[in-house]
């Protein structure tokens, strides 16, 4: 019988770097001092270079060796559990686990473990059980505790299924409090994190992280404004049927903002996502909450909605979002965003779902600002007065990758000329991204719209706060000040040069570089030849290396230069003489140095006059009464 090839299945539940920690009770950087210090530290048994995921017998055998672990939670062993059965399909393996705390049905594909671990873990509380009984963890906490592992696992890392912790928490903070009779519209909600958590005072889903605010409502943000109209007296919808299709819960066309309407709705292209956004609302006791499965560009499942507060964190960087086919979408009101421009397609979808008077925040790429793509759109959206607010989030905010990200806010007007007159840009990139969103008076401000209409549409908060907060006159002395004592150095630094025996009169006896470097004299470890002998001078060498003469030696017929010079000639002189020349040399080379700099820094300083002379930075100066 012919061997078959299959890959060897790993010898137990697999755990990554920072649930070591937690096993542990100590930091991820500790996890990683271990991995180099400790030979016997179990080697990787699977993800990749920069997730690796390790064996979990061996890393509690190792961890009881060192005496550095700790007992193991029920929750932990469930994670694991379900870890090694479902691999880096964990949003499938939650969507499973809450199938099972909210109806109690067949839980099919979860492990034995599993099940009985959730048993236990909830003993004393059914799903209908209110989230704070006495007896054991309600299935809402339990279920909420393994979310947050999610978004701290290996897996978050490139999802767009799941939004972080400190993306969720900036949003809540920016979108402040929200009415109870609004509506509240996610079109990209991934697993709910978001559309759960933000903009109500009474959240019932708990902050996410410890760096979230109190559930009992997030400080408003700068710029925030709990505006929007409002529906009163609003009769709750029912919560949809995981495998129901939309269209079975409202007749086609069917306003949701009328009587029946939710007051959260949301839509998920990824199956398993939306059925856990779901299901994470149901064990919450949110029966006022609906979730579509659905891509939203392609099939908006919500086309009659019209929302208080829209909150998207679109899928990043999808370049195939469905453009061919939505070339004459009636949502691209401030035009056809290009291939590349993903973001700028869900800001328009978000923004066709927003009500009069309503709001929206979109997490948006830092480079959406400024790229040369999206510049039209840019320019539409100032034009029209619809962007109130743009904030440049901490680097290390977002879940996969250290780069910053914005939050772009809009509001729709509620009649024509109801528009602003500024935008308002806050730069938070140089604060911790655990600490304070609330900006310092230099972080924060308001750019007229006709001063953003430019060339380029450039809307980095960055670029305009520090223009804002420019001290001009005192720059500009100090840049004066500064040309002065460069231009006054030049002076001392061009060497004082006296007549020669005349053009040609050292070509009598030369030597090549070559030679030089055959006979041991002179090494090659740089752009240019240094010597290694006490019979010749370096600053001698380069000085003749760079000479009319050489450098025509060292220029093919092409006009291609040979930076390394191995066929220039230079003068036999002794070693005395030589250093005559280097000292010569080593003044002309700073002496051009000195110029660069002084070239540069006379632009600086011509380019910053200008700029302060056009905007009344800076006047000219009065002459003195004589």
């Amino acid at each position: 019988m012919a061997d078959t090839d299959t890959a060897p299945s790993p010898p137990g539940p697999l755990v990554s770097g920072s649930e070591i920690a937690r096993l542990a009770g100590v930091t991820r950087a500790a996890v990683s001092n271990w991995r180099r210090r400790y030979e016997d530290f179990p080697q990787p048994a699977g993800g990749g270079a920069g997730s690796p995921l390790f064996v979990l017998e061996a890393v509690r055998a190792w961890l009881e060796k060192q005496d550095k672990g700790q007992e193991i939670s029920g929750e932990v062993r469930l994670w694991q559990s379900l870890r090694a059965a479902y691999g880096e399909e964990m949003v499938t393996g939650l969507d499973a686990l809450a199938r099972h705390l909210a109806g109690g049905e067949t839980a099919g594909s979860l492990p034995a473990e599993a099940v009985r671990l959730a048993g236990e873990l909830t003993a004393g509380h059914s799903p209908e059980d209110a989230p704070g009984a006495s007896a054991g963890s309600p299935p809402s906490a339990l279920l909420t505790h393994l979310v947050r592992r999610l978004t701290d696992s290996a897996r978050r890392s490139g999802s767009d299924q799941v939004t972080s912790e400190r993306v969720v928490r900036a949003v809540r903070h920016f979108a402040g409090p929200v009415a109870d009779d609004a509506t509240v519209f996610d079109p990209a909600c991934g697993i709910g994190t978001l559309l759960l958590s933000v903009g109500a005072a009474d959240a019932t889903e708990p902050a996410a992280g410890p760096a979230a605010e109190s559930a009992a409502g997030p400080e408003q943000g700068t710029g925030a404004s709990p505006g929007g109209s409002r529906r009163r007296g609003r009769t709750l919808g029912p919560q949809r049927d995981p495998d129901q299709d939309p269209s079975q819960e409202q007749e086609p066309g069917q306003d949701p903002n009328q009587e029946q309407g939710p007051r959260r709705i949301g839509q998920e292209s990824d199956p398993p996502s939306a059925s856990l956004a779901r299901l994470r609302a149901e064990l919450l006791g949110r029966t006022d909450v609906l979730v579509a499965t659905g891509d939203s560009l392609r099939a908006d499942e919500w086309p009659k909605l019209r929302a208080d507060l829209v909150v998207c964190d679109p899928p990043a960087g999808a370049g195939d979002w469905g453009r061919e086919s939505l070339l004459l979408d009636s949502r691209w009101e401030f035009g056809t965003p290009p291939r590349a421009e993903g973001e700028l397609a869900w800001l328009q979808h978000a923004y066709a779902h927003t009500t009069p008077g309503g709001r929206l925040i979109m997490v948006m790429p830092a480079s959406v600002a400024y790229r040369k793509a999206g510049r039209r759109i840019r320019a539409e959206l100032v034009r029209r007065g619809l962007l109130t607010q743009i904030v440049a989030l901490p680097a290390g905010v977002a879940a996969s990758h250290s780069l910053p990200v914005h939050l772009w806010q809009l509001r729709r007007p509620r009649a024509p000329g109801d528009s602003m007159a500024s935008v308002r840009l806050v730069d938070l990139t140089a604060n911790d991204p655990d600490g304070t969103l609330e900006p310092a008076p230099a972080q924060v401000t308001d750019v007229p719209l006709i001063d953003l209409l430019d060339d380029s549409v450039d809307l980095t908060p960055g670029r305009h706060t520090t223009a804002s907060h420019r001290d001009y006159g005192a720059e500009y002395a100090k840049l004066r000040g500064r040309l002065a004592e460069q231009l006054t150095r030049l002076g001392t630094l061009l060497p004082d040069l006296a007549e020669g025996p005349g053009p040609g009169s050292l070509d009598g006896s030369m030597v090549s570089v070559a030679e030089l470097a055959r006979a041991g004299l002179v090494e090659y470890g740089g752009p240019q030849p240094v010597s290694v002998s006490d019979q010749l001078d370096t600053d001698y060498l380069r000085g003749f290396l760079h000479s009319t003469a050489n450098v025509r030696r060292s220029t093919s017929a092409s006009g291609t230069y040979r930076a390394d010079g191995r066929g220039a000639r230079v003068p036999q002189l002794d070693i005395g003489e030589q250093r005559r020349y280097g000292q010569v040399f080593r003044a002309l080379q700073e002496f051009e140095e000195v110029v660069r700099a002084v070239s540069e820094l006379s632009r600086e300083t011509a380019s910053l006059a200008r700029d302060g002379l056009g905007n009344g930075a800076l006047s000219p100066r009065t002459p003195p009464v004589s």
